[in-house]
């Protein structure tokens, strides 16, 4: 079945729910929330309640309403008018093109324990890693979203979904078999956070943990019954996620001590730890051989959604028509293929120039102002479409009415607001004075968000699709 723009409609709930899972269970993460131990519990209930519910329910009653092509662009568009639905999507691939090495070191660390941990320290090893896994994930949007959602959908559960259900098995067992913990006894009070002016840049961070719940919304145009589907996948992919990201860190919190976690390859050590002490040691292998593979689904969940968001704004005249550049399978090619480009570039400069290190470690910190603006947009579209738009039809809508609707979009608004504004500030041990360090956040974020208006402003009759520019000839004649 086709939807008359060329892509099958093959997606279904299954399918829909693994995106937002690849996109949001990121298993790298357990190890930096593991080193709070049974306050990371706290911390996450508190990311849940004032971001990843009210995305989860902004994002099934948006992409019920308005199943259109472009996700993020069409609801914000529909909201705000097109220019705010062009920033918004474009602060999330601009926002990709910086984090993209992170996630891919994050795979060649992990792909290193196949052969031996030491080769997470090379250099070549890592960049070679990194580039087999980008192009590699490019070529695969490439074949479009079926062959992509296909792959991701496999990926997710392999690579990210079996590992995460693996370490909170061995974990049980771990404590069932009454060997020592990492941990002291559990008391309700230790799951309390310590919240105060040095936890404030981490409270931010907490905040975007789940961002990434409305990746689905990107491929609307592919899915069978939008109105059906979207409601079922959004709530399986939220209990999957949070299940398994809970359960994960504590597991690796009980047998690795705070003090020993390494960040990057916390998950791998805990898997060592645990490998170790029922003499399964040689799985090891084999379960960084899957981890690596959840990392690329990962990766290619974020890789595919936004650029087919600015393929969208092409199709409509509002880019040159390089970004609108499709393949015969609908895959947006002049997007993925620049984003690769790119992405190559910076993480070439960054494992080979030592000095690019704090320049990207700005550039980093500015993918979660840019990511804020998204969902500001995200959530103020959902409260102004119900007043804008109040009979449009609705699978799924915020429970609680209009009273609802305000509860769900305003927490979120308000979390990300607040998360805008503490990331303006300089971490406490940077050294960056205050004012200057704000004043670098606030221009970069302008420069990798507002290039919408610049090409909006240079719009010409030629970058309309031929068959569109054709129709307005006739239209005006």
């Amino acid at each position: 079945m086709s939807n008359g723009t060329g892509k099958a409609k093959a997606l279904g709930v299954f399918a829909l729910a693994m995106i937002n899972v690849a996109a949001v269970l990121s298993l790298r993460n357990y190890p930096a929330m593991a080193v709070y131990g049974w306050s990371s519990i706290g911390w996450y209930v508190i990311g849940t309640i004032a971001f990843f519910v009210p995305l989860t329910l902004a994002g099934a009653e948006l992409a019920t309403g308005w199943p259109k092509g472009g996700g993020v662009y069409a609801w914000v568009s529909e909201a705000f008018g097109e220019a705010a639905g062009f920033i918004a999507v474009f602060c999330e691939w601009s926002n990709n093109l910086v984090w993209f090495p992170t996630v891919l070191a994050f795979i060649a660390s992990t792909f290193a324990y196949v052969f031996n941990p030491a080769l997470a320290t090379n250099n070549l090893f890592m960049f070679t890693v990194m580039l087999v896994a980008f192009w590699g994930t490019t070529l695969i949007a490439l074949l479009g979203s079926q062959a992509s959602s296909r792959f991701t959908s496999f990926g997710v559960i392999a690579g990210s979904i079996i590992p995460a259900i693996l370490i909170i098995g061995l974990g049980i067992l771990y404590v069932i078999t009454g060997k020592p913990l990492a941990l002291p006894p559990f008391t309700w009070s230790a799951t309390i956070p310590e919240i105060n002016l040095s936890t404030l840049p981490f409270i931010a961070t907490v905040v975007l943990l789940f961002a990434g719940m409305e990746m689905a919304g990107f491929h609307a145009l592919e899915v069978r019954n939008p109105q059906r589907d979207f409601p079922k996948a959004m709530v399986l992919s939220a209990l999957i996620i949070f299940v398994l990201t809970v359960a994960g860190t504590l597991a690796i919190a009980i047998v690795v001590p705070a003090d020993q976690l390494n960040l990057a390859a916390g998950l791998m050590q805990a898997f060592e730890a645990f490998l170790t002490a029922f003499n399964l040691e040689v799985l090891l292998a084999p379960l960084a051989l899957l981890v690596a593979l959840g990392g690329v689904a990962l990766l290619a969940s974020w890789l595919i959604g936004p650029a087919l968001g600015l393929g969208e704004i092409a199709a409509r005249g509002n880019m040159p028509p390089f970004f609108g550049r499709l393949n015969r399978r609908g895959a947006p090619t002049g997007v993925l293929l620049l984003q690769a480009a790119i992405g190559t570039v910076i993480s070439m400069l960054y494992l080979f120039i030592p000095s690019i290190s704090a320049a990207y470690w700005v550039l980093s910190a500015l993918t979660v102002l840019l990511l804020c603006v998204v969902y500001l947009f995200v959530f103020a579209a959902v409260i102004k479409l119900r007043y804008t738009q109040p009979d449009t039809p609705r699978a799924f809508k915020i429970p609680g009415g209009m009273a609802g609707a305000w509860l769900a979009g305003g927490m979120g608004f308000a979390a990300c607001l607040f998360t805008f504004f503490v990331s303006l500030l300089p971490p406490g041990n940077s050294g960056f004075p205050t004012a200057a360090y704000m004043g670098v956040m606030l221009i970069g974020t302008a420069v990798l968000a507002l290039p919408p208006l610049v090409f909006l402003k240079l719009k010409k009759p030629s970058w309309l699709p031929q068959p569109a520019a054709a129709t307005t000839a006739q239209q005006e004649a």
